[in-house]
């Protein structure tokens, strides 16, 4: 069975008094591999005008535009249309040897960047009392290992909109033991990175849950992370709902962290408060492949 996925991500910014031009990069094109095919794209703005498309780094494709004119707000409609699946079901464990076979493959400078600190998945001793206070340990076996951190953070977390930002260090859910995906996220990264499972960051969609073969959601979009293990490779875990991933999470793009794949980042000229909403719409189909 493969989830077609019908995704209309608006966004839109208002401006206290008019601004004299916005440059704008964004990250809201799906990703595209062998579990994801892009159907269709789309992207509209208002202010109208091109829109150009790029190769950002790890295999992500970003967008960017320049609008010069006079204006008080800038609205951007993408709209997508992908195929998720089959996911295979991840296996319970991994072999005797796993731990020595990760440590030798994570040499591989494209696993090796994704067990470095980055800005938001980092280590400090904020996340090393949680983890000591939790009675965290990377456990005889990798992969279940990371399925015990997803469901104790699952457990030990509130997602609670609007209590963390985008530029929240990890620190702050440490504390107050609320937060939003990205978060969630974060620690998880950088637990697993810390205890040398390679853990990259993944911006995207959650669709509709599957039962009864359809549906729609309206909200914002989601993060999680992907890891990788000898055999299996690159297995998604979303924290926040305490699943491995499948087809309701649609990718969009992977980086260290947040910092790397903001949905939007830009400039604008001018002197202006700007407020920012978001909306995501995504109706699912499933079919047999």
């Amino acid at each position: 069975m493969i989830a077609r996925h019908a995704i209309e991500h608006a966004i839109e910014f208002v401006y206290s008094v008019p601004v004299h031009g916005s440059v704008m990069t964004l990250y809201v094109c799906p990703f595209q591999d062998r579990r994801q095919v892009v159907r269709g794209f789309s992207i509209e703005t208002d202010p109208a005008g091109a829109v150009y498309d790029f190769d950002g780094y790890f295999g992500n494709r970003g967008h960017f535009f320049d609008r010069p004119g006079r204006h008080r707000r800038l609205s951007i409609l993408a709209r997508s249309t992908v195929e998720v699946g089959p996911i295979p079901e991840a296996p319970a464990s991994l072999g005797l040897d796993a731990w020595e076979e990760l440590r030798r493959a994570s040499a591989e400078p494209e696993l090796n960047l994704m067990l470095q600190p980055s800005r938001f998945a980092r280590p400090s001793s904020a996340l090393d009392a949680f983890i000591r206070d939790c009675g965290l340990g990377p456990g005889e076996d990798p992969l279940a290992g990371a399925v015990a951190l997803r469901t104790r953070l699952h457990q030990s977390f509130d997602y609670i909109p609007g209590t963390t930002a985008v530029d929240s260090p990890i620190e702050q859910i440490l504390e107050t033991r609320e937060g939003v995906c990205q978060d969630y996220a974060h620690v998880m990264a950088s637990i697993l990175r810390g205890w040398g499972i390679p853990t990259r960051y993944v911006s995207g969609y959650l669709g509709p849950d599957r039962d009864g073969g359809g549906g729609k959601t309206t909200g914002e979009s989601h993060a999680w992370v992907e890891s990788w293990f000898p055999g299996p490779g690159w297995i998604g875990f979303d924290p926040t709902n305490d699943v491995q991933c499948d087809e309701r999470h649609v990718r969009v793009a992977v980086g260290r962290d947040y910092a790397d794949v903001p949905p939007t980042r830009g400039v604008f000229h001018g002197s202006a408060e700007s407020t920012l909403t978001t909306q995501v719409r995504i109706a699912r189909e499933t079919s047999p492949r």
